[in-house]
């Protein structure tokens, strides 16, 4: 079983449709990143994670910010064996007032980093508007994005002595460290750049799969507000990220999110709605607590559904 592959420039309604349903994920071919540019941002965001941690801490997130370098995220209430740059807009109101993307004393990383940025999020967009189209969705996206809360995160992940290995663990993912716990993805759409190393799985029929580590293609994969906007018709796909313990890794996903005081709710007009409406806002800032501390579980759509 494989992810299947979307060509862009030639998109099929119902072959995004299967995609969509069956998988969450999929790789994208026939977009707009360019090799020059992908490779200068790639080197860029890797010079930086080589840095001693004393000069990453020079831009550390902190409660009061939420842009900048971390390296004690939870997913699950579990710490993951990753560091990560946060880069997002100026945030002056709603639940993450205060934040403020902190910057590499690096003109050529903001240079390449924000390019990249730039192409992600229109790739973002297009790609959501075509997976709307595949189920007739009535939806305005300048009305959701044109305050959008979308981030950028440079994941990296180093080499770990002892990590979770489903050959000789099991399901017993407790007996070695994850790059990232299991998880869906809180917004509407991930757009994702990765190096050549394998790592991230998707979940699929209660196997875990391999998602290709293709550098010259984005990996896409929809999230909660996609499967409450489709009223379940395409779920939101559980991942996870691998350590390892021979070599280190990178990947970029951008997560397209929509403004804090949008409410999301099921688009499908002949169907019963299976969620009451929610605020992204109110969401983000649930999430977003998880991220920092083990407060119990994380607030999930499901805690929306309609009985």
């Amino acid at each position: 079983m494989s992810i299947p592959i979307i060509d862009l420039q030639n998109c099929h309604s119902q072959e995004l449709s299967n995609a969509c349903r069956d998988f969450g994920f999929f790789v994208l071919q026939g977009h707009d990143l360019t090799p020059a540019l992908r490779s200068r941002a790639m080197s860029k965001i890797q010079a930086f994670f080589d840095q001693p941690k004393s000069i990453k801490n020079l831009i550390r997130r902190s409660d009061a910010n939420c842009w900048g370098y971390f390296d004690n995220e939870l997913t699950k209430n579990r710490q993951d064996w990753k560091e990560i740059l946060d880069i997002g807009e100026v945030e002056t109101e709603g639940p993450m007032a205060g934040a403020n993307p902190q910057w590499p004393e690096d003109a050529e990383f903001v240079e390449a980093v924000q390019a990249l940025r730039r192409v992600l999020h229109d790739t973002s967009i297009e790609v959501t508007r075509l997976v709307l189209n595949t189920f007739d969705a009535e939806v305005d996206l300048r009305d959701a994005f044109a305050k959008h809360t979308s981030f950028l995160r440079l994941n990296f992940y180093p080499p770990c002595p002892t990590p979770y290995n489903p050959q000789q663990h099991g399901s017993d993912v407790r007996a070695g460290e994850l790059g990232i716990s299991h998880h869906t993805d809180a917004g509407a759409m991930t757009v994702l750049v990765q190096d050549e190393h394998p790592g991230l799985q998707v979940q699929h029929r209660d196997h875990w799969i391999d998602v290709p580590a293709q550098p010259d293609a984005l990996i896409i994969n929809i999230g909660d507000v996609v499967q409450v906007w489709s009223n379940d018709l395409y779920p939101a796909p559980v991942h996870r990220v691998l350590a390892n313990d021979s070599f280190s890794r990178i990947s970029v996903p951008y997560f397209l999110n929509p403004a804090y005081e949008y409410s999301y709710a099921p688009l499908v007009n002949h169907q019963t709605p299976r969620y009451s409406p929610i605020n992204w806002g109110h969401f983000r800032a649930g999430r977003s607590a998880g991220d920092y501390a083990d407060n119990g579980a994380e607030i999930q759509i499901s805690d929306f559904k309609i009985a």
